[in-house]
This record gives C-alpha cells, sequence and structure tokens, in this order.
C-alpha cells in the first residue's frame, strides 16, 4: 500500500489491487492445459452413435442402396457386387441422372470405418455428389415414435 500526503498534512491511503496471485493461478493453469491437451487428444476413441432417423429418407424407385456387410463386400440394390466393379456400377447408374444423385449407405455395424471411406472416395469418383447413411430406429422410436419434440 502507499500512504500519500495532502498539502493539509493529511495522509490518505491509496489502495492498489495485488494482481501476482492471481496471475500465478492463471499460469499454473495454463500449464496444466498444455499438458492434458495433448493427452486427451491422443486417447481419443469414437464410439460412433446409433442412428436416430430424424428425417425418414424418401423411398422410391430411383433410389439407389449400396449395402456393406461385415466382411467388406458390397451389395448394389441388394445384388452383390464382384471385386473392383463399384465405380463402374455407380458411374453406369449416376451418369444418365441430372438430379437426385443420392447414394443411401447401409453398412454393417461392425464394419472398419476406413472401408466405408473407401467407398465413399469410390462413390464421388463415380459421380455421386449427395450420400445419406441408412440406420436402424433405436427402440424407442421403432415402439413409440420420436419422443424428441415432447421431451422439449
Amino acid at each position: 500500500m502507499a500512504m500519500a500526503v495532502g498539502r493539509t498534512g493529511q495522509t490518505a491511503v491509496k489502495s492498489e489491487p495485488n494482481v501476482v496471485p492471481m496471475i500465478d493461478i492463471m499460469l499454473v493453469l495454463l500449464i496444466i492445459f498444455m499438458i492434458v491437451t495433448p493427452l486427451i487428444a491422443a486417447g481419443f476413441k469414437a464410439t460412433l452413435p446409433r442412428g436416430k432417423n430424424l428425417d425418414p429418407r424418401p423411398e422410391g424407385e430411383n433410389e439407389v442402396v449400396l449395402g456393406i456387410d461385415e466382411s467388406g463386400r458390397y451389395f448394389l440394390d441388394g445384388r452383390a457386387l464382384p471385386d473392383g466393379t463399384l465405380e463402374d456400377q455407380l458411374r453406369s447408374i449416376f451418369a444418365a441422372r441430372t438430379e437426385d444423385k443420392i447414394l443411401y449407405f447401409k453398412a454393417d455395424n461392425q464394419l472398419k470405418y476406413g472401408k466405408i471411406q473407401e467407398a465413399v472416395e469410390t462413390a464421388r469418383r463415380a459421380g455421386v455428389r449427395v450420400m445419406a447413411a441408412i440406420t436402424e430406429p433405436t427402440a424407442q422410436q421403432a415402439l413409440f415414435g420420436d419422443t424428441e419434440e415432447e421431451e422439449n
């Protein structure tokens, strides 16, 4: 604290906030975050959620569904595809379409993510621009319908 002496000889107390403890705490927090952040990113494991089917997909005759089973085999509209023919099959289907270039994926729950990414890249090369995943409804939705609107 500092003291100031006025003209009349009276002393007035000047209070100055002590910010040193606050700076110490901020530096400790900064160090903690610098150490913990890389550890969190390195140990991150993704568990993909089940789909809630918020928007029902339009089912029609133009719908193209690419199925991928647990072993990684491709099925186009229920037909098994020989290895290496996926891109050619998709290109022939989507080349004639000007609109409705949507490909629906229906992949096994146990399938490795890399296999799905490979299928997405193949579909992009074949000219597919919009892709969507088909999911199974949760048990609550299957029995009672979508209840999220009622909860809010």
